[in-house]
């Protein structure tokens, strides 16, 4: 375990250390780290019976107070787009921190085309904050909800009470379950990188 723990923080540190050649990484690594495994662990409630909770509120009468619950948070974009605007809060912090709040405001109006174009700067440079933070809430968003649907496809095969439906819910599950394993972890990965990119982006200046 103290091993597995180890090769994670080298590699979160290691990318950190490609992307942020400059400044100090102290919080940005462990904020990184803090993303992939928060991630990682909300990812990995997809593992679980896809009726578990529901079968649960049923016997402890309690279908009336979570008549909606659903397991997995990444799974529901009020989550993903949650984390990703903390993201969005990061990065406008380090661009004040390592630019200045002058510096920032400046690049605003002037980058890319030049202040001469200012409104024109200004618009697309508002328009890129919102693109990063919709975007990287609704990638995570996008995958873990239809991996959810296939798993409820697979599971109503299982109620077709024929021997078709009943292998094709045993095999194409069981299929499924291990291809979303390598589906959990990458996206938290690429939610992690994503992360240290638009902060690596913040360090620099157009």
């Amino acid at each position: 375990f103290q091993a597995a723990v180890e090769i994670l923080v080298e590699m979160v540190e290691d990318q950190s250390k490609s992307i942020i050649t400059h400044g100090d990484r102290r919080f940005i690594a462990p904020v990184a780290l803090t993303v992939f495994v928060w991630v990682a662990l909300m990812n990995s409630l997809d593992f679980l019976p896809v009726d578990l909770f529901a079968q649960a509120f049923h016997y402890l009468g309690l279908e009336s107070v979570f008549p909606y619950h659903r397991a997995v948070p990444t799974a529901d974009l009020n989550g993903t787009l949650g984390i990703s605007i903390g993201v969005l809060a990061l990065i406008l912090y380090y661009n004040v921190k390592i630019k200045g709040m002058g510096g920032w405001i400046h690049e605003l109006f002037a980058a890319p085309f030049g202040i001469w174009l200012a409104p024109f700067n200004l618009l697309l440079n508002i328009i890129e904050y919102v693109a990063r933070t919709v975007s990287l809430g609704m990638r995570l968003w996008g995958n873990m909800y239809a991996g959810e649907l296939i798993f409820l496809l697979i599971a109503l095969l299982g109620s077709t009470a024929t021997v078709l439906g009943f292998f094709g819910h045993v095999i194409a599950g069981s299929i499924w379950a291990i291809f979303h394993i390598l589906i959990v972890f990458l996206q938290a990965f690429i939610f992690m990188m994503l992360t240290l990119i638009y902060i690596g982006q913040a360090h620099e200046g157009h």
